[in-house]
Parts: C-alpha cells; sequence; structure tokens
C-alpha cells in the first residue's frame, strides 16, 4: 500500500497537464511493471484476466532462467573451473552483456515511446534477456549493443513496436552481428577465454560439437555430455535439459504454442533421418538435436507469437518447415553449420503467408459444405 500511495502521488505530475507530462509514457511503463493494470475491457468479446503483456514476457523469463544460469556454470566449466566459482565466472561474463541490451534496446523503445506517445511495449523484457544467451561468450560489448539497436530499430519500431514486427528480433540480433561480423562470431577462436581470473585457464576450448561434426563428422563429447550442456557453445543453447525445463513451464503455464515447439522437433527429426538415410552425414541422427542452437530456438524462438503462424493448422507447418529447414541449411551448407537462425527468420517471413493459404482453404471448405447441403 506504501509503494501504491507513493505512485498514485506522483501520478499527477506525469498525467497531462503535470510539469512532467512528456513522460507520460515512461512513468506509465515502469506503474504497470509495479502494479497489475486496474483497466478492464468494456465492450466486445475479451477474456477478462489479471494478466497482462508484462505478466507473459515475466514467465518466459522465468522458463529461460533454467538455460541461462546452466550457461553460466558451463562457461566456467569450459576453463577449468568448478562449483560455486565456475557459475560466477560464468555470471561475470553474462551479465554484462545483458545490462548493455537492456540499456540499448529499453532505452530505444522508451525513446520510441515517448516521440511517438505510446504506452511502453513490453516485448523487449523476453527479447532482451535472449540476445546475450544466444551470442558467443566472447562477443565484445560494442558487438552486442550494435546487434541491440539493429534489432530493434529496424526489426520492431519501423514496423510500429511490439506486435507488429515480422522478424524475432532476437534472431534478427544474431543474424546481423553474424553476417557483419563473421569472424568474431564462429570458428575456434570464439570460444577463447582471455581473462585469468579465478584461477581461469587462458585457453580455448576448441570448436564447438555443430562444428565438430560438420567438419569431422564425429564430436568429442559423449551423447549424454551434449544432452546435459557440458560442452563449448553460447550461454542458453549448450542444455537441452535446462531447455526442456523451460519448455515445460511454457508449456504448463500456456504461455507457448506446444504445436509450434513439438512440429519443430518433428520437422527438424524427419529431415535429418531423411538425409542421414541418404547419407548427407555419418553421425547419429539425433545429434541435430542435441548440439547447436536447435533445442533453443524450437523453445523459445519459433514459439514467438507475433512472428510466428496464428492459426492452428498453420503452427504446425510453419514449426515442421522451421525444424527441417535448419537440418537443410547445417547439411548442405558447410560454411554455416547453424542454420537455425536462418530457418527462424526465413519462416517469420513466410508465416502470414502460410495463415493466408489456411484461412483460404478453410474458407473454400465451408462454401463447399454449403453447396453440398442445398
Amino acid at each position: 500500500m506504501g509503494l501504491r500511495n507513493i505512485v498514485d502521488k506522483l501520478k499527477p505530475t506525469f498525467s497531462k497537464g503535470g510539469k512532467l507530462a512528456f513522460l507520460e509514457s515512461t512513468f506509465d511503463g515502469f506503474e504497470t511493471f509495479l502494479f497489475v493494470p486496474n483497466k478492464t475491457t468494456q465492450h466486445g468479446a475479451h477474456v477478462r484476466d489479471c494478466i497482462d503483456m508484462k505478466r507473459t514476457m515475466i514467465v518466459v523469463v522465468l522458463a529461460l532462467l533454467p538455460a541461462m544460469l546452466f550457461g553460466c556454470y558451463n562457461t566456467g566449466l569450459q576453463v577449468g573451473l568448478e562449483g560455486w566459482t565456475a557459475l560466477f565466472y560464468g555470471l561475470v561474463r553474462f551479465l554484462p552483456m545483458l545490462a548493455v541490451t537492456y540499456i540499448v534496446g529499453l532505452g530505444i523503445e522508451f525513446t520510441a515511446a515517448q516521440l511517438r506517445g505510446h504506452a511502453i511495449n513490453e516485448g523487449f523484457l523476453v527479447s532482451g534477456f535472449i540476445i546475450p544467451l544466444i551470442m558467443p561468450v566472447s562477443t565484445p560489448l560494442w558487438m552486442v549493443a550494435l546487434g541491440t539497436a539493429f534489432a530493434v530499430i529496424f526489426g520492431k519500431e519501423v514496423f510500429g513496436g511490439t506486435g507488429m514486427n515480422v522478424f524475432n528480433p532476437a534472431a534478427l540480433a544474431r543474424a546481423f552481428v553474424f553476417f557483419a561480423y563473421t569472424p568474431q562470431m564462429s570458428g575456434e577462436t570464439v570460444w577463447f577465454s582471455d581473462w585469468k581470473m579465478m584461477g581461469a585457464t587462458d585457453a580455448t576450448t576448441g570448436a564447438t560439437a555443430l562444428e565438430q561434426l560438420a567438419t569431422k563428422g564425429n564430436m568429442q563429447w559423449s551423447d549424454l555430455d551434449a544432452f546435459l550442456g557440458f560442452i563449448p557453445g553460447s550461454f542458453g543453447e549448450t542444455s537441452t535439459l535446462a531447455i526442456l525445463i523451460g519448455a515445460a513451464i511454457l508449456l504448463l503455464t500456456g504461455i507457448a504454442s506446444w504445436k509450434t515447439m513439438v512440429s519443430v522437433f518433428v520437422g527438424g527429426a524427419s529431415a535429418a533421418y531423411l538425409f542421414s538415410a541418404f547419407g548427407a552425414f555419418d553421425y547419429p541422427a539425433y545429434y541435430h538435436l542435441l548440439v547447436g542452437g536447435f533445442a533453443f530456438g524450437a523453445v523459445f524462438m519459433a514459439t514467438d507469437p507475433v512472428t510466428s503462424a496464428q492459426t492452428s493448422t498453420g503452427k504446425y507447418i510453419v514449426g515442421f518447415m522451421t525444424g527441417a529447414l535448419a537440418i537443410l541449411i547445417r547439411c548442405f551448407n558447410p560454411a554455416y553449420p547453424e542454420g537455425m537462425m536462418l530457418s527462424i527468420l526465413f519462416m517469420n517471413a513466410l508465416a502470414p503467408l502460410v495463415d493466408y493459404f489456411v484461412v483460404e482453404a478453410n474458407i473454400r471448405r465451408r462454401k463447399n459444405r454449403v453447396k453440398t447441403v442445398k
């Protein structure tokens, strides 16, 4: 009640006619972040519930925590540390990237909201958390800032902000940095640790499992290590187990669509086993589901409700094609062993078209039923 009273006293200052009315959007953003909105819909068919976009986004952030925490711990392990020291080392590498992402991204969104006189959009709470999770450990902070700015400006604001964007902002940030600064985003030197702190060794961890599969046809880690995440890679992408825990949270809370999520795995597995049968690679086909960013993309990025398909049938189609296309890129593009990012962006562009044909097909079926009855 005390905090509520303080906010209520400050509100007139930031409302229309107040001294700081030009900051109304910013004040509204902080108010709705602290308190459940007290407004309800009055007209139309709407679900009346206490949850809003911020609460939805926070659930996604909570689902990301298992992958993030294990990724930080694994980052320490990869440079020779153990226990809490390994976790602390990973957090020291991750938190600055997270801070830069939020400062740059939210700064741009707050500025855009003020200039337009719109309410603050909440979607970046998730996008800003995902971006450092899919970046290599050694990515310079200025690259993280540049990729974030590009994703927010050209991936969201030019389309009208959250809910209007065509492409997944996190995937767009990763794609921009990858193609603009490829040497810093791929290859063995990406996993080089140049920090001699807490007893960490100053050495490389070598190529990632996905790169080893693409170049050598095998990897030096066991299936269990790959599933648990004891392999080099981006913070959030190494542990399939942690990612599946996050998937369970999203599905149990009803935040993510199981249709899209399951379809991505089915599409990826189908393509992997098909290409394996034709001799595209010699290692087990299921490796594609365990290494790289496949599982992370399937759970946290392909299920984005804004950039994915909206129809039920469309979710199956887009999900299946996302998984299959990712494996296709991996198998037939040796220069780019990770295909999930490009697959997600490509299907983001096709999702509205898929929905259009699904709706048109439903309309035709209904018209045919009416003709049959007559």
